[in-house]
Order: C-alpha cells, then sequence, then structure tokens
C-alpha cells in the first residue's frame, strides 16, 4: 500500500491576514532546536518501524512556509527521511515556498538534492489585493520567481491562487487566473476565501475595514476559472486542484484516496495502520516529549472497519471521479437502513447535487459547493 510523509514547518516571516495554521514567526534559533526535534522524532518512528518496512512514494514539505529555513536545512532533512525510511525511485518531493523565500541558488540546492515539486502560495496577482491580506510581495516577484524555478530544474510547479479576497472584483480576479496560465504552471489550486476563527482577516471584519465574502461571487468567480482553465488544457480533478495532464499532485492523493500517510512537526496529522493521530499544536511541547524519547502525539483515534468506509467516502466525494457506487452502498449499512441510504441518494440525484456514471457516484458542480453537507447527509 502506497505511503507518504508530511512535514510541517512551523515558521513564516509574517503571517497573512487569512491564515489559521499553527505558525511562528521565523527566528533561526527556533528553527535549529525546530530541526533537532524533527531529526529525534524521524529517528524514532523509524526504530518504531512505523511505516512497516514501506518506501516513501511521496514526501511533501508544508507550512507555514518551509523556505524560511535555509535550503542546506531542508535538505538535511530530506536527507534524514531518506536514510531512515527509504524512498521509492520516482518519489514526489515538494515543498510549499513563498516568493520571498528563495533564490536561484537556493532553487537549485533543493533541485539537486531531489526536490522535484514546489507550491508557490501566490494568492493573487493583484498589487492592491496582496497588500489588504498583509502580503508584502509584489505580483511581478512572484512572476519572476516561477521563471526561477523552471530555470534552475523545476518542472513540477503548482501555484495556489484565492478568490474572494478583500477588494477583488470579478475583473480582477480573471485577470489574475489569465497571468497565472500564462506563467504555464503544471498545477494550479483555487481556493475560495473563508474566514477562519482568530485571524487577523476576522478581526479587520469586525471593525468594518472589510466586508464578507460574497457567496454569489465566489460562485461566479469559480465558474469562470473552470471554464478558462478547461480551455487550457487543465484537468479539475478534485474540488480545488488543476492539473496538466499526468501533474495531479500525488501527496494529497493519499488524503482523497485513504491512502496512508505519517505526519511530522507539531500540529502534523497522520493515518497510519488504521489509526488516526495528530501531534502537539505547540513548539515547546513538541520539544518537551522528544527531548524525553516520547512522540509528540496529542490525539489518537482507532478507526472501526465501518468508520474508514465512511471516511473513504467522505474523502473521495472530493475527486471528481468519485467514488465507486458498490463501496458507497457498504458504507449503508453502517449508519443507515439500505431504504433510508436509497432515499437519501435519490433525494440527493434529484436535487442535481449527484450523479452516477459508469458505476462511480460523484459530486456535479453544483454538489461540489456542498461536499461537506452531502457527504454527513448520505452517512
Amino acid at each position: 500500500m502506497a505511503v507518504g510523509l508530511y512535514i510541517h514547518v512551523p515558521f513564516c516571516r509574517t503571517r497573512c491576514h487569512f491564515c489559521a495554521f499553527y505558525l511562528r514567526i521565523h527566528r533561526e534559533d527556533q528553527a535549529q532546536a525546530y530541526l533537532e526535534s524533527l531529526t529525534r522524532e524521524i529517528q524514532i518512528h523509524a526504530a518504531l518501524n512505523s511505516l512497516r518496512g514501506r518506501r516513501l512514494e511521496t514526501v511533501y514539505f508544508g507550512g507555514g512556509t518551509p523556505t524560511t529555513l535555509r535550503p542546506d536545512q531542508l535538505c538535511s532533512a530530506l536527507e534524514h527521511v531518506r536514510n531512515c525510511f527509504g524512498m521509492q525511485e520516482d518519489v514526489e518531493v515538494a515543498v510549499e515556498a513563498h516568493p520571498d523565500t528563495v533564490t536561484a541558488e537556493g532553487l537549485r540546492t533543493l533541485v539537486h538534492a531531489g526536490f522535484n515539486r514546489i507550491s508557490f502560495g501566490l494568492q493573487s496577482l493583484d498589487d492592491k489585493e496582496l497588500v489588504r491580506i498583509g502580503r508584502r510581495t509584489r505580483s511581478e516577484s512572484a512572476r519572476m520567481v516561477v521563471d526561477l524555478a523552471r530555470t534552475v530544474g523545476f518542472i513540477n510547479i503548482n501555484l495556489d491562487l484565492i478568490y474572494g479576497l478583500p477588494g477583488q472584483t470579478f475583473d480582477s480576479w480573471l485577470s489574475t487566473v489569465e497571468e497565472t496560465i500564462a506563467l504555464e504552471p503544471t498545477h494550479l489550486s483555487c481556493y475560495a476565501l473563508t474566514v477562519e476563527d482568530e485571524t487577523r482577516l476576522q478581526v479587520d471584519l469586525r471593525r468594518g475595514e472589510h466586508v464578507e465574502p460574497d457567496p454569489a461571487l465566489q460562485n461566479v468567480m469559480e465558474d469562470k476559472a473552470v471554464r478558462r482553465l478547461a480551455e487550457a488544457g487543465f484537468e479539475r480533478y478534485e474540488i480545488s486542484n488543476y492539473c496538466q495532464p499526468g501533474y495531479a499532485c500525488r501527496h494529497n492523493l493519499h488524503y482523497w484516496r485513504g491512502e496512508a500517510y505519517l505526519g511530522l512537526g507539531p500540529s502534523a496529522q497522520s493515518y497510519l495502520n488504521g489509526c488516526r493521530f495528530g501531534n502537539v499544536e505547540d513548539l515547546d511541547g513538541y520539544h518537551r516529549a522528544l527531548e524525553a524519547g516520547c512522540l509528540p502525539v496529542a490525539e489518537t483515534e482507532r478507526l472501526s472497519p465501518e468508520l474508514g468506509r465512511r471516511e473513504a467516502i467522505v474523502f473521495g466525494l472530493h475527486l471528481t471521479d468519485g467514488v465507486d457506487v458498490t463501496a458507497l452502498r457498504a458504507g449503508a449499512n453502517d449508519g443507515m437502513s439500505e431504504e433510508e441510504w436509497e432515499h437519501a441518494l435519490d433525494r440527493h440525484m434529484r436535487q442535481g447535487l449527484l450523479e452516477e456514471r459508469t458505476g462511480r457516484v460523484r459530486l456535479t458542480d453544483l454538489g461540489r459547493r456542498f461536499a461537506d453537507t452531502v457527504a454527513v447527509e448520505l452517512l
């Protein structure tokens, strides 16, 4: 069975106004302490044979902003992973990056070490929109860094965009989409802005400095992006993700297919051997546990076969291919009678939220906007 690795790097130079992820502002002493703890965590999992001898199919450095770490630090972490776990020959090694935290020399170092996928969080290519969300990067820098990454050897390049940003209009969103296509990435992620608790954006909204995202406008923005990206040769393979043929993010597919992955670093989540567990969401607590020779796990849940099937359905409906109808029916007896399940399925079909084709049930374009609700009601 395929297995992936996620490493959470909890540092950024600044926090974007919409961000609710666990992170700290980067300091070199804290970064070095984190890397020492990460090495211990890798060694403990290797000693416990947590992966059961399986070599990694994917490695993903996320955050935070992994490239706030120096290239040699990232390469050292990757080498520890390679030595302790092993990797398949065609392993996907991905790193998230902020345009202001990379250089040509640093990117070249990453490529030589085995990093072969890079994901830049652009969010927008409109300077005014970037300022409103606390980004200091000018859009021109973002454009330049994509070309730079390609020049030094990155072929698989993802760009993250957000629609519904404060002050963003349909025309400015369309302009960002067109300019992003012109950068010729192999993968695009387009997310609707959501207001998370305890973020600067939430505070600004309460103060009346911005207005709430308009769901109707976001729907129009999404529809236009879907059509335009299809015209440009991108395949939509998951609700928010688009790729050129052959460039779907293999690491993310582990999540949507219910496959195994190990998460390292503070707040990282794992799903291994039928067990879901999460690390402490605190860097100091992370250090204390590992210094004591313990894994920094805060919570653990062993999934029953029934719950495992339910989760497989919930995650599988995020994929445009949907789920096998046989698997969906197998989940019916876990939480409801077959008659209740058939009724719920028929209701969602009549509402235009689900459709069945060639033995698979999937969300329609309308249903993708209510993916979580549909999944919960079916189960």
